[in-house]
């Protein structure tokens, strides 16, 4: 028995740099209206408008919740289809999620069981970032870990570095439009 890995080499990365356009998704925000994590979600398609072009998903509340009786591969909800369309096309994604209770938020959980169960499963090796922002000083970081493991076992290409976890949150995003004001991590990002 063999195996064959497909690894994401130097010349296929200088090949994605190449590319025109770069299509990015970014998955989350958060449900709350006034959300950090929305805030930077948002900041991100004006950080990065002269590299990447980019979708925002955060229909999490048009998901029911995953229940393997009631998934019939005949029967996907439309928002699934949607967001496994907007996947596949895209070169990459970026997830953007808070911190609850230590790990990943049950609606972004909720999602990616159902996209976990999707054939030919829209994840696999596609390129991905995880940022999180929060109002404390460790920004988020055991949702990225948590969030890691998951899509590490979906197959997907989680980037290691730069790791986004933006810490005192209140301190760096006017809290009326929601801009990040802070000059360092928008460079960071």
């Amino acid at each position: 028995m063999s195996f064959h890995i497909k690894q994401l080499s130097y010349k296929n990365f200088l090949l994605m740099e190449i590319k025109n356009e770069k299509n990015i998704l970014i998955i989350g925000g958060s449900l709350r209206a006034k959300s950090f994590n929305k805030y930077l979600a948002s900041n991100l398609i004006e950080i990065g408008k002269e590299k990447f072009n980019f979708e925002i998903f955060s229909d999490f509340n048009l998901l029911p919740h995953y229940n393997t009786d009631d998934h019939n591969q005949d029967n996907w909800p439309n928002t699934l289809l949607e967001l496994e369309d907007k996947i596949r096309k895209d070169d990459g994604v970026i997830f953007v999620t808070p911190e609850y209770n230590f790990s990943v938020p049950g609606y972004l959980k909720n999602c990616i069981d159902w996209i976990s169960r999707l054939p030919n499963q829209p994840l696999d090796r596609k390129l991905v970032c995880i940022q999180s922002a929060s109002l404390g000083p460790l920004g988020g970081a055991r949702v990225q870990y948590h969030l890691g493991q998951i899509l590490v076992f979906l197959n997907a290409k989680v980037m290691n570095k730069n790791e986004i976890f933006l810490t005192f949150a209140k301190q760096k995003f006017d809290e009326k439009s929601g801009k990040l004001t802070d000059e360092i991590t928008i460079d960071f990002i």
